[in-house]
């Protein structure tokens, strides 16, 4: 389920079900993104084009935002691409539709899919890869020690996210 965090001139909105747990967020802007704090988002903590800078490196579009004061919107990469990151989901960028089993569509700029089999969230990655010991070949994704991925190998359960 998405929620949105409203700002005077960004809103950011933020889909537990679809995150991976990468930390980008925390790491990225901890005045803003704070994991144990209600609500954990405060779009007026920083400026709105450093807010959109963190959210955009979201992978798994569980982060997106809308400008509310007129700046730009997030604009999809041209082209699309698709990336598999080693023992991982594949990554996805551009102008992304993608149908959830439930016959809904997402219309997102960023996407991680799954690609081990595993996910309870299919066609997204919930991480099960990592459980399953998946190995395939791809790119390394810089993975940072944050309070939402104590170890590369072991995000923070979705039962025990404080977000949810």
């Amino acid at each position: 389920m998405r929620r949105t965090y409203v700002g005077r001139d960004i809103e950011v909105s933020f889909d537990l079900d679809l995150c991976i747990h990468i930390g980008v967020c925390v790491t990225g802007l901890p005045e803003v993104f704070e994991l144990h704090r209600r609500p954990w988002v405060l779009p007026d903590a920083s400026d709105a084009e450093a807010v959109a800078d963190v959210v955009r490196r979201c992978p798994s579009g569980a982060l997106r935002y809308r400008r509310v004061d007129g700046g730009p919107e997030e604009p999809p990469e041209s082209p699309t691409t698709v990336t598999p990151l080693r023992d991982g989901p594949l990554r996805m960028s551009g102008a992304l539709e993608v149908t959830r089993t439930d016959g809904g569509v997402d219309v997102t700029p960023r996407a991680t899919l799954c690609r081990c089999g595993l996910s309870a969230n299919k066609p997204f990655c919930d991480n099960s890869h990592l459980a399953g010991h998946f190995r395939a070949p791809g790119a390394r994704l810089r993975i940072p020690a944050s309070p939402v991925r104590r170890s590369t190998d072991q995000p923070i359960a979705k039962s025990d996210d404080p977000r949810g």
